[in-house]
Protein backbone atom coordinates (compact mmCIF):
# COMPACT_ATOMS: atom_id res chain seq x y z
CA UNK A 1 0.00 0.00 0.00
CA UNK A 2 1.28 3.45 -0.88
CA UNK A 3 1.53 6.04 1.86
CA UNK A 4 0.90 9.72 1.40
CA UNK A 5 4.02 11.83 2.02
CA UNK A 6 3.75 13.80 5.26
CA UNK A 7 5.16 17.30 5.57
CA UNK A 8 7.88 17.18 8.21
CA UNK A 9 10.07 20.28 7.89
CA UNK A 10 10.69 23.37 5.80
CA UNK A 11 13.48 25.76 4.99
CA UNK A 12 13.54 29.46 4.22
CA UNK A 13 16.18 31.79 2.86
CA UNK A 14 17.06 34.53 5.34
CA UNK A 15 19.19 37.66 5.40
CA UNK A 16 20.77 37.16 8.83
CA UNK A 17 21.04 33.52 9.88
CA UNK A 18 22.26 34.31 13.40
CA UNK A 19 19.51 36.86 14.15
CA UNK A 20 16.83 34.57 12.78
CA UNK A 21 18.21 31.64 14.79
CA UNK A 22 17.98 33.74 17.96
CA UNK A 23 14.41 34.76 17.07
CA UNK A 24 13.14 31.20 16.52
CA UNK A 25 14.99 29.71 19.49
CA UNK A 26 13.73 32.43 21.84
CA UNK A 27 10.15 32.66 20.57
CA UNK A 28 9.46 28.95 20.03
CA UNK A 29 12.05 27.24 22.22
CA UNK A 30 13.56 25.50 19.19
CA UNK A 31 17.07 24.12 19.53
CA UNK A 32 19.96 24.56 17.12
CA UNK A 33 20.76 20.95 16.20
CA UNK A 34 23.44 21.53 13.55
CA UNK A 35 24.94 24.30 11.45
CA UNK A 36 27.39 24.68 8.60
CA UNK A 37 27.83 25.44 4.93
CA UNK A 38 25.95 23.00 2.72
CA UNK A 39 27.53 20.84 0.03
CA UNK A 40 24.53 21.25 -2.30
CA UNK A 41 23.28 24.60 -1.01
CA UNK A 42 26.48 26.66 -0.81
CA UNK A 43 25.26 28.85 2.05
CA UNK A 44 25.12 28.85 5.83
CA UNK A 45 22.47 26.39 7.03
CA UNK A 46 21.15 26.33 10.60
CA UNK A 47 18.96 23.37 11.53
CA UNK A 48 16.36 23.93 14.28
CA UNK A 49 14.03 21.51 16.04
CA UNK A 50 11.61 21.41 18.93
CA UNK A 51 11.41 17.62 18.92
CA UNK A 52 13.97 15.04 20.04
CA UNK A 53 12.64 12.72 17.32
CA UNK A 54 13.18 15.19 14.45
CA UNK A 55 16.68 16.41 13.64
CA UNK A 56 15.20 19.53 12.12
CA UNK A 57 11.82 21.09 11.60
CA UNK A 58 13.08 24.43 10.30
CA UNK A 59 16.17 25.16 8.22
CA UNK A 60 17.40 28.74 8.04
CA UNK A 61 19.50 29.25 4.90
CA UNK A 62 21.64 32.34 4.38
CA UNK A 63 21.64 34.12 1.06
CA UNK A 64 18.42 36.12 0.92
CA UNK A 65 19.27 39.49 -0.58
CA UNK A 66 18.84 42.52 1.66
CA UNK A 67 16.18 43.96 -0.65
CA UNK A 68 14.41 40.65 -1.40
CA UNK A 69 10.84 40.46 -0.08
CA UNK A 70 9.62 37.39 1.75
CA UNK A 71 8.03 34.76 -0.45
CA UNK A 72 6.64 32.87 2.55
CA UNK A 73 2.83 32.85 2.59
CA UNK A 74 2.94 31.49 6.15
CA UNK A 75 4.80 29.08 8.40
CA UNK A 76 2.51 27.43 10.93
CA UNK A 77 3.33 26.08 14.37
CA UNK A 78 0.82 24.03 16.36
CA UNK A 79 0.36 24.44 20.12
CA UNK A 80 -1.76 22.62 22.68
CA UNK A 81 -3.46 25.34 24.74
CA UNK A 82 -4.74 28.91 24.62
CA UNK A 83 -2.08 29.88 27.15
CA UNK A 84 0.54 28.69 24.64
CA UNK A 85 -0.85 31.20 22.13
CA UNK A 86 -0.60 33.93 24.75
CA UNK A 87 2.97 32.94 25.68
CA UNK A 88 4.17 32.83 22.06
CA UNK A 89 2.46 36.17 21.38
CA UNK A 90 4.35 37.76 24.29
CA UNK A 91 7.67 36.14 23.30
CA UNK A 92 7.31 37.13 19.65
CA UNK A 93 6.50 40.75 20.49
CA UNK A 94 9.44 40.89 22.91
CA UNK A 95 11.76 39.62 20.15
CA UNK A 96 10.64 42.18 17.57
CA UNK A 97 7.72 40.54 15.76
CA UNK A 98 5.39 42.90 13.91
CA UNK A 99 1.78 42.99 12.71
CA UNK A 100 0.45 40.74 15.50
CA UNK A 101 -3.17 39.70 15.04
CA UNK A 102 -5.41 36.97 16.41
CA UNK A 103 -8.06 35.08 14.42
CA UNK A 104 -10.72 32.55 15.25
CA UNK A 105 -11.07 30.16 12.31
CA UNK A 106 -13.64 27.95 14.05
CA UNK A 107 -11.52 24.87 13.47
CA UNK A 108 -8.49 26.64 14.98
CA UNK A 109 -7.56 29.58 17.16
CA UNK A 110 -4.60 31.42 15.65
CA UNK A 111 -2.19 34.27 16.01
CA UNK A 112 -0.36 35.68 13.02
CA UNK A 113 2.68 37.92 12.95
CA UNK A 114 5.72 38.81 10.90
CA UNK A 115 9.10 37.62 12.14
CA UNK A 116 12.04 40.02 12.14
CA UNK A 117 12.57 39.53 8.39
CA UNK A 118 8.91 39.94 7.38
CA UNK A 119 7.95 36.25 7.02
CA UNK A 120 4.39 35.52 8.10
CA UNK A 121 4.13 33.07 11.00
CA UNK A 122 0.96 31.43 12.30
CA UNK A 123 0.68 29.76 15.68
CA UNK A 124 -2.52 27.79 16.12
CA UNK A 125 -4.53 25.56 18.39
CA UNK A 126 -6.97 23.04 16.91
CA UNK A 127 -10.57 23.01 18.11
CA UNK A 128 -12.90 19.99 18.13
CA UNK A 129 -15.11 21.54 15.43
CA UNK A 130 -15.14 21.84 11.65
CA UNK A 131 -16.47 24.76 9.62
CA UNK A 132 -15.57 25.46 5.98
CA UNK A 133 -12.49 27.57 5.37
CA UNK A 134 -11.51 30.28 4.86
CA UNK A 135 -13.26 31.50 7.99
CA UNK A 136 -11.95 34.22 10.25
CA UNK A 137 -13.51 36.04 13.16
CA UNK A 138 -11.65 38.32 15.55
CA UNK A 139 -10.11 36.58 18.56
CA UNK A 140 -9.52 38.31 21.89
CA UNK A 141 -6.91 36.28 23.75
CA UNK A 142 -7.35 38.48 26.80
CA UNK A 143 -10.74 36.86 27.46
CA UNK A 144 -10.93 33.87 29.83
CA UNK A 145 -10.44 30.49 28.17
CA UNK A 146 -14.00 29.39 29.00
CA UNK A 147 -15.47 32.38 27.18
CA UNK A 148 -13.22 31.87 24.12
CA UNK A 149 -14.29 28.20 23.91
CA UNK A 150 -17.99 29.03 24.39
CA UNK A 151 -17.96 31.79 21.77
CA UNK A 152 -16.05 29.58 19.32
CA UNK A 153 -18.45 26.68 19.71
CA UNK A 154 -21.49 28.95 19.32
CA UNK A 155 -20.09 30.53 16.16
CA UNK A 156 -19.24 27.11 14.71
CA UNK A 157 -22.67 25.66 15.47
CA UNK A 158 -24.28 28.68 13.75
CA UNK A 159 -22.59 27.69 10.47
CA UNK A 160 -24.86 25.42 8.38
CA UNK A 161 -21.88 23.21 7.47
CA UNK A 162 -20.78 22.74 11.09
CA UNK A 163 -19.75 19.27 12.22
CA UNK A 164 -17.51 17.77 14.88
CA UNK A 165 -13.98 17.42 13.57
CA UNK A 166 -14.16 13.61 14.01
CA UNK A 167 -17.08 13.53 11.58
CA UNK A 168 -15.15 15.63 9.06
CA UNK A 169 -12.08 13.41 9.49
CA UNK A 170 -14.15 10.28 8.85
CA UNK A 171 -15.14 11.74 5.47
CA UNK A 172 -11.54 12.57 4.59
CA UNK A 173 -10.51 10.15 1.83
CA UNK A 174 -7.12 8.50 1.40
CA UNK A 175 -6.60 10.56 -1.75
CA UNK A 176 -7.15 13.82 0.11
CA UNK A 177 -10.62 14.35 -1.38
CA UNK A 178 -13.53 15.29 0.84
Amino acid sequence: MNTIPQLSHFGIFVRDVDAMTRFYTRVFGLHLTDEGVGANFKCQLNFLSGSPTQHHQLVLAGGRAADAPSTVMQMSFKVGAIDDLRRVRANALAEGAAKMRAMNHGNALSIYFEDIEGNTVEVYLDTPWYVPQPHGDPLDLDLPDERIWAETEAACRADPAFQPVQQWAARFGGDGAR
